[in-house]
């Protein structure tokens, strides 16, 4: 199992440094998407936004919580304003929703850390990696949460998130973001993903890309969206590390 593993990465990172035409490919830092990757997130998030769509009158599916992961807010509101109104939404519409949805998902309760993400997260510290978060997210509860849920891991100046960019994923912006605070190359930075969104953004910044099945998806849509690997899960991920890098 390990050696076929081992064949596949191998095979995948030639492929990715041909097709880009990269010199090389040497990981010196790890961007991490938060939500359904850091932080098991996902299902309050999608249940939020169902219940928030409902109380203004518009249409939204859990499925397509998940579809639109990654997005800000307000690039989400506008997608539904423009499917349902054929318009974008207003500020102060988009507002309205916006708070009516960060208060249900507070409503949620605590959310859980990611299985397994902490002990990953160490064995990154230890190889001596560059550790960055780039979030479509704007909720401010999980973005303050990260200290006390992964003590010493996250910082202030390595993180990217909807307060800090004009696009939202699947535009590259995010990510071009967070490699030009890095002050590294497209070929040394790995990106961790789970949405179909974020994988899009990350592969459009030139980024090497794993994506963790973390939710209900086909895993056939996170390869159809660039990624580089397809991992059933944050546990894979965890196991697998050493193999990979």
């Amino acid at each position: 199992m390990y050696k076929i593993f081992n064949q596949m990465i191998v095979a995948e990172i030639d492929k990715f440094i041909q097709t880009r035409n990269y010199p090389t490919f040497q990981p010196k830092a790890i961007f991490f998407d938060m939500d359904g990757v850091l932080f098991d997130s996902m299902k309050n998030h999608a249940t939020a936004w169902v219940k928030a769509m409902k109380v203004v009158g518009l249409p939204f599916t859990e499925n397509e919580a998940y579809m639109n992961e990654g997005r800000t807010g307000s690039s989400t509101i506008d997608g539904v304003f423009v499917e349902v109104h054929g318009r974008n939404a207003t500020e102060e519409e988009k507002q309205k929703i916006y708070s009516i949805k960060s208060g249900l998902f507070e409503a949620c309760g605590k959310t859980d850390r990611m299985p397994y993400a902490l002990e990953l997260l160490h064995k990154i510290q230890k190889q001596k990696l560059e550790i960055f978060v780039v979030t479509g997210s704007g909720q401010p509860s999980l973005i303050d949460s990260l200290d006390g849920n992964f003590p010493g891991v996250f910082h202030k100046d390595k993180m990217v998130t909807a307060f800090d960019v004009k696009h939202g994923k699947p535009n590259p912006e995010p990510y071009l973001m967070a490699l030009k605070k890095s002050g590294f190359q497209p070929w040394e930075v790995v990106v961790i993903e789970n949405a179909p969104l974020g994988v899009e953004s990350a592969t459009n910044a030139g980024l090497f890309t794993i994506a963790v099945n973390t939710g209900p998806l086909n895993p056939a849509i996170l390869s159809d969206s660039g990624a580089n690997l397809v991992l059933d899960g944050m546990r894979d991920l965890h196991d697998y590390w050493e193999k990979l890098f």
